[in-house]
Formats: C-alpha cells, structure tokens, sequence
C-alpha cells in the first residue's frame, strides 16, 4: 500500500509539472525519454527520411568481402544537449547534402521523435544545428529570467524554437510593426517601450489618437505628438537633432575619427533617441489640400530620419493596423527603410503582404494564417529573409505605466524636445486595464 500511494504521488505531482511547470517536467521527463528516443532510433530514422548516403568505398569493399550489403551511412551526429524547452544536435553532414534536404523532411524528423517541433540552422559549412521542441512554447510565454543590460539589445518575444528574439537596434535600426485590433501589437509595444524604459535612451513618441495609446508611457515619454499638427512639429526638431549630431561627428573637435556617434568619446556621445510612431496610417491621411501637403512634408521627414538616422541614434519603430502602397506617396520607399518587419494577425492579404512578401514568401503566408484566438502571435523577420513565429509575454497596461512611472528619473536631458515633453500632472497614476 505505501508503495501505491507514493507512486500515486509522483505520478498527481508529474501530472502537476506537465500543465503548470512545463519547464521542469521536461527535465525530469520529456528530455530523458526524447534523448533515448533520438539516441536508439537515430540511424533507422535518418535512413526512412532520406538523409543517409551510400557508406565509404572502404566500407563497402569490407561489405562485400565479409558477404554482406554495406548500410548507408547518416550524417555524424553529437550527443543531444538539453534547453529549456527541448533538445540540441549539432550534425556533420555528408557530401552531396545540404540544409535543404534536412528541412524538407524537420515535419518527419518531429513525428518519429514524438516532439512538438524540429527547427535547423546551419552553423557554418557542412554544419547544421538540429533544435527539437519538447511542446508548445508559445502557449504560455513568461517574461524572461534575468534583465538584459546590453544598450539597446532587448529580448521582447519569445520565438517559437525556445530562443528570445532579441531586439537589437545597433543592427536592424528601424522596425515596422503591424496588427490588426486585439492581435497583441499593443502588448509587444508594451514589452518594446518598458524594455527601453530601463536603459538610457531618449523616448519620442507620436499617437494620433489623442495620445490614449501611449497614456501610460508619459512619464518616461521626452516628447509626445499627439495630433498631426504636433507630429510634424515633432519631426522638425527630430531633424534638427539629427543634423546637429552629425555636426558634431563630423567636427574636428573630437578625438580620432567617427562615423556615427558610437565612434565619438563616451563623454561626448549623445543619448540615442528611439521614435515610436502608433497607428501610422493616420498620418497618411488628408482631406484636403492643405492636408495633403502637411501629409507629404511629414512622409518626407520620416524618410529622411530613417535613411539617415542609425548613424545618428535615431531609430524608428513605426506601427499600425495596415499598411499598403495605397496609403500614398512615400509608403513603399518609407517601408523599404524599415529593415525589421512584426506582423501579427492582419484583416487584408496585403498588409501581410506588404510587411513580409519581400522578405519570404513563406513569411507572409503564416502571417496571413494567424488564428484570432492566439493573440500576440506574430511573425517577426528581417532583410537577410531569416523569419521565425514569436510571442511577447503579457504585459498590462497597469504594470506598463508602473515600470514608466519608475524610470522617469532616467528621461535624459534633450533642449529640443523639451517643449514637446508631455505634462503627467493631470495623468491619472492609477492605469487600469
């Protein structure tokens, strides 16, 4: 009897680990048991997908001598290494096959392991990173462990092999999000502006909607838009800052040679500023002449700021609920400059289209097949056509106007802006969802 009720213990205790604490069920069950399964079924499954090759001539002249039929042989593998939420294999592949050949068949190789998904990354020639996903990690994304302090490199989603996507403004500078209502773009802005928020960066925003999206971001806002008159307005002093910057790398007064501030002394290198731009569309729109030419100005100074601003801080992270060439005049040249592209769940084929058709093809179909009960989920790429699907953890708005509220010692000192910072006086500190 007390060996039934302790094994009735493990087994409610498991059962436990296996809904709540997926994490920890892995390593006590799920790695041992895909381990085992990877490590005795490797050879017969490799062979069954296609992945072997004919043995070696020396193999094959032993074969034949000792009366046998030489095996084909599989690519050599290591031995799988545990993560958090699967397993690693890093494989040498033969001659004659490519990364290719392995990813028409991850759909095979995640059937035979019994695993929720096989991912491959090629590592360096003849090398392939083979990444198995013990289940659905995308189902409950949690925020990460430990904070990132690495200037503007920030782990805002999470992707769908396990790994953070790292936000990482020194290489891709600006950014084009997209999302229908109720897709989760506001939460990854959310993740997006409070990972800002911690480190010294100056927030510029604009939000066309009377400013109601960015209300808890205010505290730690150094300037905010919030009607088109305002935007435009904001976008001037945006270039002035620009231009002065560059001034100041190209003077002689600092020491050595530079090309954008990261190459000016520590003492006299700027703050980078980071503009956030909510519902981009709006600022597409006209209804007359004199709307027409304002539209046209503050296209104009978006592009501007985004061919010329990486080299002087400044970066873009540009969102909305649609974006297409019929927008206007500026959109598609705008668009070219966003090297980053997130687009959640979209209501037109375009807008997907438009985000990621340019980057694969593949990319902006599993864009477009985004089910409206999984919000949050997006599909996240850039201009080197690497694409993964990702989720931002939850973030409310309550918990978002708290961590402003917080940081708001660390607003740096911009002249420019200082007209254009916005007034939290008569903001309610109380943010509910």
């Amino acid at each position: 009897m007390p060996v039934l009720v302790a094994a009735g213990a493990v087994i409610v205790a498991l059962a436990i680990a296996y809904h709540r604490l997926p994490v920890l069920f892995w390593w006590l069950v799920g790695f041992p048991i895909a381990a085992a399964r990877v490590s005795f079924s490797y050879r017969a499954t490799m062979d069954a997908c296609g992945l072997t090759v004919p043995a070696s001539a020396v193999r094959r002249a032993t074969a034949r001598m000792m009366g046998r039929q030489a095996a084909r042989v599989p690519p050599q593998r290591s031995l799988p290494r545990p993560t958090r939420s699967g397993l690693v294999i890093h494989l040498r592949m033969a001659a004659g096959q490519a990364p290719e050949d392995f990813a028409a068949a991850a759909d095979r190789l995640r059937h035979a392991w019994g695993v929720h998904a096989v991912h491959l990354r090629p590592t360096r020639p003849g090398r392939l990173e083979l990444r198995l996903v013990g289940w659905d990690v995308l189902a409950d994304v949690q925020p990460p462990r430990r904070p990132h302090e690495e200037l503007l490199r920030l782990p805002v989603a999470l992707r769908e092999d396990g790994d953070w996507h790292m936000r990482d403004f020194r290489t891709v500078p600006h950014e084009l999000v997209l999302g229908a209502t109720q897709s989760g773009k506001s939460v990854y802005l959310r993740n997006l502006v409070c990972a800002l928020a911690r480190q010294p960066v100056a927030l510029v925003g604009i939000d066309c909607k009377w400013g109601v999206e960015f209300a808890p971001f205010r505290p730690r806002l150094s300037a905010l838009a919030d009607t088109p008159d305002e935007a435009d307005h904001l976008l001037d002093v945006l270039l002035e800052e620009m231009e002065s910057r560059f001034r100041l790398i190209g003077s002689g007064s600092t020491s050595g040679l530079a090309s954008d501030i990261w190459g000016l002394p520590e003492h006299l290198r700027p703050v980078p500023v980071v503009l956030v731009v909510d519902e981009v569309a709006e600022l597409f729109l006209a209804s007359g002449k004199e709307d027409e030419k304002r539209r046209d100005a503050m296209v104009t100074k978006l592009i501007r700021a985004a061919q010329l601003g990486r080299a002087a801080g400044i970066h873009l992270e540009i969102c909305g609920q649609r974006f297409g060439s019929e927008l206007g005049k500026g959109a598609t040249m705008l668009r070219a400059q966003l090297t980053g592209r997130v687009c959640h769940r979209v209501n037109d084929e375009s807008s997907a289209n438009m985000a990621l058709a340019d980057i694969a093809a593949e990319a902006a179909l599993a864009a477009t097949s985004i089910p409206a009960e999984r919000p949050g989920i997006a599909v996240i790429g850039d201009s080197s056509g690497g694409w993964s699907r990702v989720r931002s953890p939850h973030l409310s708005l309550s918990d978002a106007a708290a961590v402003c509220r917080e940081t708001s010692a660390l607003v740096p000192e911009l002249a420019r802006f200082a007209s254009l910072r916005p007034s939290v006086d008569a903001l309610s500190l109380s943010v509910s969802d």
